[in-house]
């Protein structure tokens, strides 16, 4: 596993002018601070990521080489951006913008110029995701309007060029639409309740849902691989959130092993050969998100490394 942005350290030196001279003068460095790098999304051609980095506490807009080099910011707002997803000609990112108190779906150039919102900021939308033809945006209604009890929220989709919005699901707490490659079904997140979340499937038009983890604990967050054959989610089944990777069908559920930490949401290289995700942890009392990248090996079990 590969840590790919860079928290801010502070070496705090324990060195005392008093100490003898064949004593070392430093101590042992404690971080001290903790950067917030989030929910990757990877240009067609994946030569670049776009993803999200607090700066001054406000959520900015990035992007960036896979291996986190050449790092520029797009945003420069007073206001959060979030859920960044780039569009399938590579042109347009797609982001929630929270300008105004609101959660609205919009689009915008690469370069962060040509801004457009989609949405009424009265709806709270989140999550855009593009469907491959890239005349349409997935999208869900909020889940959070009243932390920590979750509401109703359901999934839509979005025509670009007309604004005309379609309703997929009519019931419950419907939230992270993704659509396959294919563009013939959606993978989402369906929360049961407080402790139980499943990973579903569901034909484009949102009818013949179907649960793919059935299991007992929090799974959510669905990405399909490129080739369509896989789903990456998370899962808090072993304890912490982790990520794991199934069959389209649900079947050969593997895990991502990683340290201590929450990772979720993640997302595939476009050659399939990679999954990206956050991993968020809290150290020596500080807390932190940043970007890592796993492997996936070539074969029959798709076995997942470090």
């Amino acid at each position: 596993m590969r840590l790919i942005s860079l928290a801010c350290v502070v070496v705090t030196s324990l060195a005392s002018a008093a100490a003898p001279a064949q004593d070392s003068p430093f101590g042992l460095a404690r971080q001290v601070t903790g950067s917030i790098t989030v929910d990757p999304s990877f240009s067609p051609d994946g030569a670049r990521m776009v993803y999200i980095a607090a700066v001054a506490g406000v959520q900015q807009l990035f992007t960036a080489r896979p291996d986190g080099s050449e790092p520029r910011e797009i945003t420069h707002d007073a206001f959060d951006h979030e859920d960044p997803a780039w569009s399938p000609d590579g042109k347009s990112i797609a982001f929630v913008s929270d300008a105004g108190g609101g959660q609205v779906i919009s689009i915008m150039a690469i370069d962060g110029s040509g801004l457009q919102a989609l949405t009424s900021k009265d709806v709270h939308a989140i999550h855009p995701n593009w469907t491959p033809d890239g005349k349409s945006l997935l999208y869900c209604t909020t889940d959070d309007l009243d932390p920590p009890r979750k509401n109703a929220a359901d999934i839509f989709r979005i025509e670009i060029a007309s604004r005309q919005i379609t309703k997929l699901t009519t019931a419950g707490i419907n939230t992270y639409p993704r659509s396959s490659p294919d563009g013939k079904r959606i993978a989402f997140r369906k929360i049961i309740d407080e402790v139980n979340s499943e990973v579903f499937v569901m034909d484009a038009d949102g009818s013949n849902p179907q649960n793919l983890t059935n299991d007992p604990a929090y799974d959510g967050w669905p990405a399909w691989s490129p080739d369509g054959r896989k789903i990456a989610f998370a899962s808090n089944r072993r304890g912490n959130h982790r990520i794991y990777v199934m069959d389209a069908d649900g079947k050969n559920v593997l895990p991502i092993v990683h340290d201590e930490g929450r990772a979720t949401a993640p997302i595939w290289t476009p050659d399939g050969s990679a999954v990206y995700f956050p991993i968020c942890a809290r150290k020596d009392g500080i807390a932190g998100c940043e970007i890592y990248s796993a492997k996936v090996l070539s074969g029959q079990d798709a076995k997942l490394v470090q």
